[in-house]
């Protein structure tokens, strides 16, 4: 029984991790986005769009972040 919650605990972590990574790589994107509607692609004003997009995805990295750190805690405690 110990050796299965040592595993999903394990899997738990590597989620968190692997969505700390999505999410920074969703930033990437909307920020590549973002900074394509800036000269000299772009007229300098950005979409409501593109700025919303980019606001989300930084939220998602911020919770990611967040929920990673907590797993984090919990290790270095010796709570995991």
């Amino acid at each position: 029984m110990e050796e299965q919650n040592a595993a999903q605990a394990r899997a738990e972590e590597a989620q968190a991790m692997e969505r700390v990574v999505s999410a920074t790589r969703q930033v990437q994107v909307a920020f590549n986005a973002l900074q394509s509607q800036f000269p000299p692609d772009g007229s300098g004003k950005p979409s409501k769009l593109a700025l919303q997009t980019f606001d989300a995805a930084l939220q998602a990295l911020e919770d990611a972040q967040q929920a990673f750190d907590e797993i984090l805690n919990d290790l270095l405690d010796g709570n995991r």
